[in-house]
């Protein structure tokens, strides 16, 4: 595992002139969104106690370029947990466009309210990525970042979702796409390891999408693109009948796992 991240950095480093050159007429082709002017937060009704979850993270959890709550990413991963448990969730948006790790830690987390919060879900580390920020400076910020969460919200389950394939982003061109999915892979291995020492939960990667769901500058999701992210992250707050639960042996203080009513 190690020479194979060894020659992926490797890779990532001798195609930087790529980078660069692509990456800056891509930031000038494509349209500049702006987050989802819709409320920050919202509650679905239930039959049991709450699931109180906060979502965390950059301009995905901003759901840049949306015009309906409906196309969020925090109410989706909601309404994903809601329709398949029947649990109650009241939720709580906290993203920030370009946000990498460390704005996250030092500008996000310290305005977050009080609460009791039972899941933060954290969708992070793409523009740590699109940076070019070395894993060692990511290590630092996002763990961290974990520290940081499990302090202030001792009961809280952390769940990361890692960075998706890059490559399959329309507005990227394939060599560039390439770039940034080595340079995912980097921050992926780093941010795993993170979690597990750390206590969070690591999700799969999201599922491959079409390009019907990405938003109209092909980098950011559209709605679709939020159900199908939401529907992902919900495995992880509310595992399916028969799946284990991921929270990690020994790696969290005890915290009562949340179950489907009978």
């Amino acid at each position: 595992m190690l020479n194979t991240l060894t020659s992926t950095a490797l890779f990532s480093w001798a195609m930087f002139p790529v980078y660069a050159f692509q990456g800056v007429r891509v930031r000038m082709r494509i349209e500049r969104m702006l987050p989802a002017p819709v409320p920050a937060a919202g509650e679905m009704s239930g039959n049991s106690e709450p699931v109180r979850l906060l979502v965390m993270g950059d301009s995905t959890v901003a759901s840049v370029g949306m015009e309906r709550i409906e196309d969020t990413l925090a109410y989706n991963i909601a309404k994903a947990v809601n329709e398949c448990t029947g649990w109650p969730v009241r939720w709580r948006a906290a993203g920030g466009n370009s946000a990498t790790a460390s704005d996250i830690r030092d500008y996000i987390l310290p305005h977050i309210e009080e609460r009791d919060w039972t899941h933060v879900a954290l969708s992070v580390g793409i523009n740590d990525m699109k940076n070019f920020h070395v894993v060692r400076r990511f290590k630092r910020d996002f763990g961290s970042l974990i520290y940081a969460l499990r302090t202030r919200f001792p009961q809280a389950r952390v769940i990361w979702c890692p960075i998706p394939d890059m490559r399959q982003c329309p507005a990227l061109p394939r060599q560039l796409g390439r770039v940034l999915a080595a340079r995912a892979e980097l921050i992926n291995a780093m941010g795993t390891r993170m979690c597990h020492e750390r206590g969070a939960i690591v999700t799969d990667r999201v599922p491959p999408q079409q390009h019907n769901a990405f938003a109209r500058d092909g980098f950011h999701p559209n709605g679709e693109g939020y159900r199908i992210w939401g529907r992902h992250f919900a495995r992880w707050i509310a595992p399916p009948e028969g799946e284990s639960d991921p929270l990690p042996d020994a790696a969290m203080p005890e915290v009562t796992p949340l179950r489907r009513s009978a």
